[in-house]
C-alpha cells in the first residue's frame, strides 16, 4: 500500500509537471525525508505550479510569499496584534502554518527576514514575541531564486543554503517535452483537476517509515567517504558539514523507499549526491575562476568508489 500511495504521488505530478521525472522524484523525496528543496530557475519555468500540485497531492495546506526587499519577519511568521473590538491582543498566525509553503524569491528579503524562516524550517516552529507555536508536522518549504539576477538581491549565507536538502533546477525541456507541454495545457490546465492522493496522516506514516529504511554498514562508509572527499578536494574550501552527512543518509532513505525498498543502495546516494553537495560545498577563490560546483561534485563522485551491492544489502 505505501510504495502504491508515493507511486501514485508522482503519477499525479508528472501528469502536471512534463518532463521533470528525476527532480519530482527528487522533491518527494526531500518531503519524506522531511527536508526542504531549494528551486534555482529562471521565472516561468514552473517552480509555482509544481509547488501547488505537490500540496493538493497531498491534501495539504499551501501558502504563497513573494519575497520583497520590504517584508518583515512578521509577514512570514505573524505577530500578535490589537484588536479594537474585543480590546485584546490577538494571534495572527503568518503563511508559514502551512503544509507546503513557496517562498518566491527568497533572496530578495534581506537577512533579517531570511533568518526569520530558519527556525521554521529547522526546529518547525516560530517564536512570536516570545511564544513558541508548532508548525504543521509536514511543514515543507520550496523556496526559488532567480540564478542569474543579482541586483536587489541578498545571496543566502551559508548557514541557511545548509538548511535546505536539495537544490534543483528544472531547466528547459525538449522539443518533445515542450510539444507535449502545449496539448496538455492548450483546453485547460491540469493542475486544476488535481485531486489529493494522500492525506497529511498517511504523509506523516511515510515519513515515519522512510528512518526505518536499513542502512548497512558498507553504505555507511561510502556516505562518510564521500564526505571526507568533500573537505579534502583541491579546489573545495569548505565541504560538507557533519549536519549536510546526516541529511544524506535520510535523503538516501527516502529515495530507497520510493523504489519500494526496505534498504538503501550505493545508487541511491549517488542520484542524490548533486543536488545535495553542490549548494553545500564554497570553492576557493582560485577554482571559482576555472571550475563549478557541479563539475567538482562529479569529481568527488567519480573519486570514490561505491561499494558492491552484497555488501549494500548487509
Amino acid at each position: 500500500m505505501p510504495q502504491s500511495k508515493v507511486q501514485s504521488l508522482l503519477d499525479t505530478i508528472n501528469r502536471v509537471i512534463v518532463g521533470k521525472e528525476q527532480q519530482v522524484r527528487l522533491l518527494v523525496a526531500g518531503l519524506l525525508a522531511r527536508g526542504h528543496v531549494l528551486l534555482e530557475d529562471l521565472p516561468g519555468m514552473g517552480k509555482t505550479v509544481l509547488a501547488k500540485t505537490l500540496a493538493q497531492s497531498v491534501g495539504g495546506t499551501f501558502s504563497r510569499i513573494q519575497f520583497t526587499s520590504d517584508l518583515l519577519p512578521s509577514d512570514v511568521v505573524g505577530l500578535h496584534y490589537f484588536n479594537p473590538k474585543t480590546s485584546e491582543f490577538e494571534l495572527r498566525r503568518g503563511p508559514a502554518f502551512a503544509d507546503v509553503l513557496l517562498a518566491d524569491e527568497i533572496n530578495r528579503a534581506t537577512p533579517r527576514t531570511q533568518s526569520g524562516l530558519l527556525e521554521a524550517m529547522e526546529e518547525r516552529q516560530v517564536t512570536i514575541e516570545g511564544i513558541t507555536l508548532e508548525l504543521p508536522q509536514t511543514f515543507f518549504t520550496i523556496a526559488t531564486q532567480n540564478p542569474i539576477e543579482s541586483e536587489g538581491t541578498y545571496p543566502l549565507p551559508e548557514a541557511q543554503l545548509d538548511r535546505f536538502l536539495f537544490r534543483l533546477s528544472l531547466g528547459y525541456g525538449s522539443r518533445e517535452d515542450a510539444r507535449e507541454m502545449m496539448r496538455r495545457f492548450r483546453t485547460d490546465t491540469p493542475l486544476e483537476k488535481v485531486e489529493p492522493v494522500i492525506n497529511t496522516g498517511e504523509l506523516v506514516q511515510m515519513q515515519q517509515a522512510v528512518r526505518e529504511v536499513h542502512v548497512s554498514e558498507a553504505v555507511e562508509n561510502y556516505i562518510i567517504d564521500l564526505t571526507e572527499a568533500s573537505r579534502a578536494h583541491k579546489a573545495v574550501q569548505v565541504g560538507i558539514s557533519p549536519r549536510a552527512m546526516l541529511s544524506m543518509v535520510r535523503a538516501a532513505q527516502a529515495m530507497a523507499y520510493i523504489a519500494g525498498r526496505s534498504f538503501v543502495l550505493p545508487d541511491d546516494v549517488k542520484e542524490i549526491v548533486p543536488a545535495l553537495f553542490a549548494h553545500r560545498i564554497v570553492l576557493t577563490m582560485e577554482a571559482e575562476l576555472h571550475v563549478l560546483e557541479h563539475e567538482v561534485v562529479d569529481e568527488i563522485l567519480r573519486s570514490v568508489p561505491a561499494p558492491v551491492e552484497e555488501g549494500a544489502r548487509g
